[in-house]
């Protein structure tokens, strides 16, 4: 039986992991810490909620305590996330197995002012977790180098390819030296992570611990149908008569998400959103409030919500489908976590069958429905039948290209006719019409 005192950590390491009440290793802590230890480029494949962040932070941690320190401005190993919240997580876990190191860590990340982090900055930090935007905004003003860097760790890259930040990661794996060790973690093997990982991973260990486009064990799934005018009775419901104390609610859009929140607080469930608009600030705090308690109901949207860890989250509510299936995955994998049980529903009306189709494709699995006393819809949702043939994906859309906040932007301004010809044959039809 493998346990984390067999696996050639120091002293130091065991002491901060038994604190934490850990004693066995998730399978891929025991698969990658060795791996990492020996000093092999990595391609691993895990799903939320495997313990994939403690994977790679305890051996680099390990590694690092064993070298030189950071000289000035110098950064030694260099973790890249998508998203803030998903770089604060991976910064508190440096903190929290580190205590006992003498090693220094920060993180850095749009929407906050870039002052402190260019003065944190000045006497070199061991460990530096960023989103790809303001890494590059701190290296333009000769803020940071990595002529010391040993490490480079892409956590979540599935999610910061989809973000559209390609071209900032092209960019700062130029800025390194050849000579490094390169952790790459993405929740699925895609075709762009493949392509990606040619380019970047010398001879790598490939990990994939859980099946790809399935769903955790722990989590119990449901779908309950009803009218899209009656979502927002039917959740309120759910809530009060379930008494649910810690529910997370996913939404497509933010302005959705505000509308949702506003309604709940009218009907005297206290609710947050969190999403690409809100400052940091506001973020952290809804955060912490629903930790906390102080916030029964934390609506998000997908990309904001990637990275948001919460021990024993029972409850994640899909009020909305999301348009891509794989997203889906994404959004209950944050409940029934590390072998705690959780559940998952989704609130599914009649318009969005296809989604709801696609996704039982994805994780070929016909969901279990339920209809609520009084929620019955008027419009009845479509029966789903199981289609098992290969999915095909679609052309993938122009891309979106990831502003420096870590918020996705339209990639350009649309093109205008100049062909004068075709200018005038336009003007005379619309005069026809």
């Amino acid at each position: 039986m493998t346990t984390f005192s067999s696996l050639d950590l120091s002293d130091s390491l065991l002491r901060a992991i038994k604190e934490q009440g850990y004693d066995k290793p998730t399978p891929i802590q025991a698969q990658g810490i060795p791996a990492v230890l020996k000093g092999n480029d990595i391609m691993a494949a895990a799903q939320t909620g495997t313990g994939k962040t403690a994977s790679f932070t305890l051996p680099l941690l390990h590694r690092l305590s064993q070298g030189r320190k950071a000289g000035a401005n110098q950064v030694r190993a260099l973790v890249l996330t998508p998203t803030r919240e998903l770089a604060a997580q991976v910064e508190a876990s440096i903190t929290t197995y580190g205590k006992y190191l003498p090693l220094t860590s920060t993180v850095v990340f749009g929407g906050v002012k870039i002052n402190p982090q260019m003065m944190r900055l000045r006497r070199g930090v061991d460990i530096l977790v960023a989103t790809p935007g303001r890494l590059l905004d701190l290296y333009s003003k000769n803020a940071l180098r990595f002529d010391h860097l040993e490490v480079l760790v892409l956590d979540e890259a599935d999610r910061m390819l989809d973000m559209g930040f390609i071209h900032d990661i092209r960019k700062i794996i130029a800025l390194l030296p050849r000579r490094r060790q390169n952790l790459l973690f993405s929740a699925t093997f895609s075709g762009k992570i493949r392509s990606l990982a040619e380019g970047l991973l010398h001879q790598p260990v490939t990990i994939e611990v859980s099946p790809r486009n399935t769903t955790a064990k722990t989590v119990k799934q449901a779908v309950f149908e009803v009218d899209k005018s009656q979502k927002t009775a039917l959740l309120s419901h759910l809530v009060r008569n379930n008494n649910w104390q810690q529910v997370l609610v996913f939404m497509r859009t933010k302005h959705g998400a505000n509308r949702l929140v506003k309604r709940l607080d009218n009907d005297g469930i206290r609710a947050s959103a969190i999403h690409g608009n809100k400052s940091q600030g506001a973020r952290t705090r809804a955060l912490a409030d629903f930790k906390t308690g102080k916030v029964r109901v934390l609506v998000a949207t997908d990309i904001a919500a990637r990275g948001i860890d919460i021990v024993e989250l029972p409850h994640v509510v899909n009020f909305e489908l999301p348009n891509i299936s794989e997203d889906y995955i994404h959004r209950i994998g944050r409940t029934g976590r590390a072998g705690s049980t959780g559940e998952a529903v989704s609130l599914v009306c009649a318009d969005e069958s296809k989604q709801l189709r696609d996704i039982e494709r994805l994780i070929k699995t016909l969901l279990t429905r339920k209809l609520i006393d009084g929620f019955e819809p008027v419009h009845s949702l479509p029966e789903s039948k199981l289609d098992l043939r290969p999915h095909r994906p679609k052309k993938p859309k122009k891309p979106k290209v990831a502003h420096r906040d870590g918020q996705r932007r339209p990639s350009g301004k649309p093109k205008i006719n100049s062909n004068k010809k075709n200018w005038s044959k336009n003007k005379t039809h619309s005069k026809k019409t």
